[in-house]
């Protein structure tokens, strides 16, 4: 029996993976594959949306329908042991559960301090913080600059969901290519100015930068993403206290008007006036 259980970003996602494998390993839609498991069809339906725990035999059984042996469902099992916990934490280089979340949520919050926000950056500003960083050998570069450029692609669906960045003014004086990326990447703000607020550069960093996901039928995600880890929350009280600093930012970030203005200074100033006065953080 699959029990019925809130929903999280990662048990969707795998619900997700399991839905993909029935669609590729088998012919049979979702009723098709209940009728063969001698299941309910609902039960099927809710696995794969995440809405439900399978037990072990029921895993077994699904992933025996879709021609998978006993290490694939070890490993599978293995993932699936912790998707309900409203505090998840995943190796940096895993992006399908970010990426879900994005393209299936309703609204997006994002705090960024010391780089703008993977959704708004330009090809070569992206290439740009994956060099610097450290982290990531370089002949991955390119194939991540990808994947964070078809992100992307939720902020242009015609559903796509309301965004608000907040964005701190520190991001914006570290360098992260030459003058034409640089410009590239302010121009790219200022298009996008509707979803922007600066927070100035004199105002304290209050976060190292998080993201509140919300969704039409699921409870709100919390997410933060550090170098060593990405942390997944849906515990009420972890989501109250990213919710205040939210409100906390609205009270000090720039409204729109004033953030045009600030961003076209960036996008308009000489590069050697521009990094000289700013801080050098990278």
């Amino acid at each position: 029996m699959a029990h019925s259980t809130p929903s999280t970003a990662y048990s969707r996602d795998l619900g997700d993976e399991l839905r993909r494998l029935r669609e590729t390993h088998t012919n049979l839609n979702g009723n098709a594959l209940a009728v063969r498991l001698g299941w309910d069809p609902s039960k099927v339906s809710n696995i794969e949306h995440g809405k439900a725990r399978p037990s072990e035999i029921d895993l077994v059984q699904y992933l025996t329908m879709c021609g998978k042996d006993i290490d694939f469902f070890e490993d599978f099992k293995r993932r699936y042991r912790n998707a309900f916990d409203e505090y998840i934490v995943q190796v940096p280089g895993n992006l399908r559960t970010v990426a879900m979340a994005e393209s299936t949520a309703t609204k997006i919050f994002s705090y960024d301090v010391l780089t703008v926000s993977g959704l708004l950056q330009t090809p070569g500003y992206a290439e740009g913080v994956f060099r610097e960083c450290g982290f990531v050998v370089e002949e991955r570069i390119p194939e991540l600059v990808q994947i964070r450029t078809d992100r992307q692609a939720v902020l242009r669906k015609h559903n796509r969901p309301d965004c608000l960045f907040y964005i701190h003014e520190l991001a914006l004086q570290q360098r992260f290519g030459d003058d034409r990326v640089m410009e590239d990447q302010y121009l790219r703000l200022l298009f996008n100015v509707r979803m922007i607020r600066l927070v100035p550069a004199d105002v304290p960093a209050i976060s190292a930068g998080l993201m509140l996901w919300e969704f039409d039928k699921a409870k709100p995600v919390a997410y933060s993403d550090a170098d060593l880890a990405k942390v997944f929350v849906q515990d009420p009280g972890a989501i109250a206290r990213t919710r205040l600093i939210f409100n906390r930012l609205e009270e000090l970030a720039l409204d729109e008007e004033q953030s045009r203005r600030k961003l076209a200074e960036y996008a308009g100033r000489p590069r050697e006036e521009l990094y000289d006065a700013g801080p050098h953080l990278a």
